[in-house]
């Protein structure tokens, strides 16, 4: 699936624009604003506090729940079923589950109805299952499921099924396919990763200079050089923007001395929910970042973003919220998070 590209007008009707551009730095005769000496540069951490949160993460806060494990959804997944003539035992299955849970650039889960609660779940040790079901995801960023990864699924499934002594039920390839390419072209029409640029208005900065603004307004380290991120309230959710500049500069021996001019502030409109309104969180992040270090906003072509533009992409946003909800694939939803990753 293509991703959007941010602009201030929509393409038939339906293409949100997205800014997208990538970080640059360049080295200045002048030296780069550099951290203040006894500020220290953003240790990596992991991403979970609360959306609105305007400070760093406290390491003394209890961390956040963590979110639950992915779940077979009719929606984005081809699922076959296995049914035993009596419960399996949950150790069994595990003993014979294969070793990689991917076919070709696709997911895909096992889950099993718990013979006493009769609730699905993933698969655990002393639990016993009164039925099995396999399911591979149809559509993601890498495009749709095709014949051979299907196919390649069906391969597996139907070696457990024959370790474990049951049968397999198959949903048809063909229709697979066709429910796959169909929901990779709905994808491919609404998927938004906003970014804009911050470029120094007038003295280059360091890394040690980013971190710290960014720090200030509750930027963490990711595990990228060059990249921070905002994070989300639940742990083991995805960022809900990120900021990020040369990796060349982060990996440089001089880290102080490498002059940063360029930093692009992205937002995957898909992995949060509307509801926590990141997409204002990310137009005031970046106003009060560009405050902070000097900068002003701009689109690729070097264009400034007025309140008057960002008015307009928040107008489509909500539009395209819409969209995703209608089709039960609302931003931020575990079913969204997966199909858009």
């Amino acid at each position: 699936m293509n991703d959007l590209t941010l602009g201030l007008a929509i393409a038939g009707g339906i293409v949100l624009a997205a800014v997208v551009a990538h970080g640059a730095w360049q080295a200045r005769r002048a030296g780069p604003r550099r951290a203040l000496a006894q500020a220290a540069t953003l240790p990596a951490a992991q991403l979970e506090p609360v959306l609105d949160a305007p400070a760093p993460p406290d390491t003394a806060t209890p961390p956040q729940p963590r979110r639950d494990p992915p779940r077979l959804d009719a929606l984005i997944d081809a699922i076959a079923t296995l049914e035993p003539e009596a419960p399996l035992a949950g150790d069994v299955v595990l003993a014979h589950l294969p070793a990689t849970r991917r076919v070709g650039s696709k997911p895909w889960l096992i889950e099993g109805r718990n013979a006493s609660t009769g609730e699905w779940e993933s698969p655990a040790p002393g639990a016993s299952y009164a039925a099995l079901q396999a399911g591979v995801q149809m559509a993601n960023r890498t495009g749709a499921l095709n014949e051979i990864e299907y196919s390649e699924f069906v391969q597996r499934v139907q070696g457990l099924a024959d370790d474990l002594g049951v049968l397999a039920q198959m949903p048809d390839m063909l229709d697979v396919v066709a429910r796959a390419r169909e929901l990779d072209a709905f994808a491919g029409a609404h998927d938004a990763q906003l970014a804009l640029l911050l470029r120094a208005n007038s003295v280059a900065w360091s890394v040690g200079y980013v971190q710290q603004a960014a720090g200030r307004l509750g930027f963490v380290a990711g595990s990228v050089p060059g990249r921070l991120a905002w994070p989300a309230a639940q742990e083991g959710a995805p960022a809900v923007m990120v900021l990020s500049y040369d990796a060349r500069a982060a990996l440089a021996d001089e880290s102080e001395l490498a002059a940063v001019r360029e930093l692009t502030l992205s937002l995957d409109v898909a992995q949060t929910d509307a509801a926590l309104r990141p997409f204002d969180a990310w137009r005031e992040q970046s106003q009060a970042l560009a405050g902070e270090i000097d900068a002003t906003l701009t689109d690729d072509r070097g264009q400034p973003l007025t309140d008057a533009g960002f008015a307009t992409i928040a107008a489509e946003l909500e539009r395209l919220y819409a969209e995703l909800a209608e089709r039960d694939l609302a931003a931020g939803s575990e079913a969204a998070r997966r199909l858009f990753s």
